[in-house]
């Protein structure tokens, strides 16, 4: 097998484990009803217990433990990953309960405004500069946000405080630095206590569907555990094999399919101006993904340019023609290939990719 052949293998792979992961977060709507008569927030909290569990176990299995021991010196580190849990939390509570309550599409527009979110985030926190496509997104995203307050009669409030939570957890992931199976356990770690506790005390009331509603019951609650590792799992496999523009366009992938399953599956109600709302919405992530990929083709351009002008420089340089410090030079001017800006990633109801190929971890 040449190397061609062993990379399009890979990004098939990449292509097949990447997809699966959006589009079991894309139909984790279908399987939040399947709990009750549980509330959402017993929910929150056997999916807090859960994953713990979940994770742990896969942790074990590849017998990677080394990270705890460094993290424990780091108070601000640890700081970060308690934020993170609480914004998750949030953002895990208010999906389930949006789910379960009729809100599955403003559950997804909350994912989809997500990305203009974290650009927002980067601009006003983090000091970054946009280009002029970026910007047309983010106004584009605004007033698209003002037309669906027209059209529900009040702010999406649900899926303003999804994509607000998400991009605060993005934000706090990206401070950690730890890879996705890691930060979740991090996390769901400092849940722990709380959700066990809630959970004891819910028993103790008797108001516990966990014991009270039977064993298929108790089954389901008791997986959602490996409904939050399985995807993660999934995109962490992809995200080895995928550049990170290619994991950015997948990202769309599961709010679309949340959008879907709103309209068809549970019958949600979509008014014209909802639906000029939404246009708006994808209007800008087009305006995004254009830019992104306008900017991953210029950034490989410019590096093939390079790549050609040092090999001819090389060629030169053996045949005796041109000293070698031009070539140095010429390297050190060619170093500096622009970055390629993708949106974070909504990864609904889960963790958030970071920077790094190759981590789960970031939404």
């Amino acid at each position: 097998m040449t190397p061609q052949d062993q990379q399009d293998r890979a990004d098939r792979a990449g292509l097949l484990y990447g997809f699966a992961a959006y589009a079991f977060w894309g139909l984790v709507p279908l399987f939040w009803p399947l709990l009750e008569p549980a509330g959402a927030v017993e929910i929150l909290a056997h999916r807090m217990v859960w994953s713990l569990a979940a994770v742990g176990l896969v942790l074990l299995a590849l017998r990677r433990w080394s990270w705890i021991r460094p993290l424990l010196r780091e108070p601000r580190r640890l700081g970060m990953i308690a934020l993170a849990a609480t914004v998750i939390s949030i953002n895990w509570g208010l999906y389930i309960w949006g789910v379960n309550s009729g809100h599955v599409v403003e559950a997804a527009l909350g994912y989809f405004i997500n990305p203009l979110v974290s650009i927002a985030f980067g601009v006003l926190l983090l000091r970054e500069r946009l280009r002029p496509a970026q910007w047309a997104a983010v106004g584009v995203g605004a007033v698209a946000v003002a037309v669906l307050a027209v059209g529900y009669g009040k702010l999406p409030w649900i899926a303003l405080t999804l994509a607000f939570s998400f991009a605060t957890y993005s934000l706090a992931k990206k401070r950690v630095g730890l890879d996705g199976l890691e930060s979740l356990a991090a996390e769901t770690a400092v849940q722990f206590l709380p959700a066990l506790g809630f959970l004891i005390w819910l028993g103790a009331r008797g108001d516990s569907t966990f014991a009270s509603e039977g064993a298929g019951h108790a089954a389901l609650l008791a997986s959602c555990g490996f409904v939050t590792a399985l995807p993660l799992i999934c995109f962490g496999a992809s995200a080895v094999r995928l550049p990170l523009s290619t994991i950015g366009m997948l990202q769309y992938v599961a709010p679309t399919f949340q959008f879907a399953l709103g309209i068809t599956v549970f019958h949600e109600t979509m008014p014209p101006e909802r639906w000029a709302g939404f246009s708006l919405v994808w209007l800008a992530l087009a305006l995004l993904t254009w830019d992104a990929l306008r900017t991953a083709r210029r950034a490989r351009r410019e590096l093939a340019d390079a790549t050609a002008r040092a090999a001819a420089l090389s060629a030169t340089v053996e045949a005796g023609l041109v000293p070698e410090t031009v070539i140095s030079d010429v390297a050190t001017a060619d170093a500096a290939v622009p970055d390629v800006a993708v949106p974070d990633a909504a990864v609904p109801d889960a963790a958030v990719p970071d920077a790094r190929p190759g981590s789960i971890s970031g939404g």
